[in-house]
This record gives C-alpha cells, structure tokens and sequence, in this order.
C-alpha cells in the first residue's frame, strides 16, 4: 500500500481533531496570536461573497509606524521571541540532495505543515527573520507552534525545475513525518515559479492540503493544473501597486477560479507594493481558510 493510501484513514481524524479546537471571530483551527495588532485591518471592499477583500495599506503607517528602524527591525510590542526555542537550523537529505532549512516546531506528528518559499535573493534566513517584514514571520512561527504544528523555510537554490523537485521532496517528508496530515506551500515573489512547478507534480499534489500565492506571478494555466483538479484549497495576496507582477493579472486568475465556486480567497492590499503581502497578509486568516476547506 502506498503512504499516500494508508495516511487517508487518519487524515479525516486529524481534521476532526483540528476543527475541535478552540476558535474566535475567524473561524478555524488556528488560535489568535497578537490579532490587535495584526488582523485588525480596515477592508475597504469585498465582493464574491466575501472571498475577495481590498485591504487600507497605508506605507507611513503599516511600516513607518509599525517599525522602529523601518523595513529592518519591528518595534518589539510585534514579536515574542519564546518561540526560538523550538526553532533549528537543519541540512535535509531528500531524495540524494541536501537541502537546507529552519524549522520551527515539533520535528514529527505535527497537526499540520507549512513550508515557505522565499523569492530571488533569499534564503532560509528571510522565512524565519523575526524582526523584518513588520515582525509576520514572528507572528507565523508562533501561531503554527501554538497549534502544534510545524514550519519550514527552506533555502531554494533555483527557481527551476531542480529547485522544485527539492520543494516537491520536501513536501512529501513533512507529509511523512506528521502521518499525512495537511502541508501548506506558501509561495513569495518569485518563489511563484517553484508553486507553479508544484501545481503540474500529480504526485506532490497528493501531498499538499493548500497553496498560498504572495505577490507571485500570474499563472495563466493553473485553472488546468493537478492542484486545481484536486481542489487544492487557494490564498492569493497581493499589492495593488505591485510594479513586479501586476495585480490585475493575478486577479484574472482568481476570477477565473470562482467562476466554478474553487475554494478560494483574494486579499488586495490598496496601494501596496511587490513586498507588501509578506509584510501584511495576515497567516492565522491563511492559515485557518485553508485548513477548513480541507476538512469540510
């Protein structure tokens, strides 16, 4: 029997176990972890029965006023640096190649996985960097800890197809190592490319619970792809000004997606650039959208 086969039975268990945990105003598994300071976000618009939002992003606000030296370090109200202690530097080996990651959680039967996929230029350190981008990644480590999850960032060493076998490896290994319980693939800026690479892998796809989409570029073909025809649960986010990949190309995507009632959401953030959905996207809404897509 194949893992993928005799993890199934213990997936809807899992679900059970997940959709059992406390919940507050946004619904899911995923508890709160500092929400007054990060999902209380003023939403200008909503259409498509609210799975699309235009979120007020405010550049002297949201950085200026956010960050005790701006875009470098946030002011220390934004982070809890306990976590550090579940967090390690690791060099993988998957499939004959290394990869390297930071993890942050427990190493196996974790409740749920995320990976993130940094951009051009990144590596494993921009996923776990506690004080960059308005502190969310310190937010992200310790809402996935909290819940009993685990979080990888690993460093991507091409934005191709070798680079994306190595993400498709990874993947099953965190799939492995939870006994089949969800794996999300948080994809930024260029690391699109390996998301999209992913989407086409049949076989990675059997492995993944959701897919979120930060700033990425467009992908004309998806609606096509193994992931859409599985279901795979979709988040994009992305700025309105974004002068790298536009947003009104990655917004053609999404409407063709809801034209068929696909499990997905689109969170635009008024005037913000290409870097503004890593710094803004609020994880615990990600988070809990697609782990109770999966589950329903």
């Amino acid at each position: 029997m194949s893992t993928v086969h005799f993890v199934r039975h213990a997936v809807f268990a899992v679900f059970a176990f997940l959709v059992a945990l406390p919940v507050s105003a946004q619904q899911g598994p995923v508890g709160p972890f500092k929400d007054e300071l990060f999902s209380r976000m003023t939403v200008l618009e909503t259409a498509d029965s609210g799975a699309y939002e235009v979120i007020d992003y405010q550049e002297m606000r949201d950085i200026n006023g956010r960050d005790r030296e701006p875009e470098r370090r946030v002011k220390d109200a934004y982070v809890s640096l306990g976590v550090r202690r579940y967090q390690a530097n690791e060099t993988l080996n998957l499939a004959g190649r290394k990869l390297d990651v930071t993890r942050v959680g427990q190493e196996a039967n974790a409740a749920f996985s995320v990976i993130f996929i940094h951009g051009r230029g990144g590596d494993r350190r921009l996923g776990a960097n506690d004080y960059s981008f308005g502190g969310n990644f310190n937010r992200l480590k310790n809402l996935v800890v909290a819940s009993r999850g685990v979080y990888y960032a690993p460093s991507i060493r091409s934005f191709d197809e070798k680079g994306a076998a190595d993400v498709a490896n990874l993947i099953r290994f965190a799939f492995e190592q939870s006994a089949g319980r969800p794996v999300i693939l948080a994809c930024a800026s260029m690391g699109g490319i390996i998301c999209q690479h992913i989407s086409r892998n049949g076989e990675a796809v059997q492995y993944l619970g959701g897919m979120a989409l930060l700033g990425g570029p467009p992908d004309p073909g998806l609606a096509t792809t193994p992931a859409v025809k599985n279901k795979l649960p979709i988040y994009f986010a992305h700025g309105s000004a974004d002068s790298v990949y536009k947003a009104t190309d990655q917004l053609g995507i999404f409407r063709q997606l809801r034209k068929s009632s696909y499990p997905t959401r689109f969170t635009m953030f008024q005037t913000g650039g290409h870097g503004t959905p890593i710094r803004m996207v609020d994880w615990r809404k990600l988070l809990n959208f697609i782990l109770s897509s999966r589950s329903r």
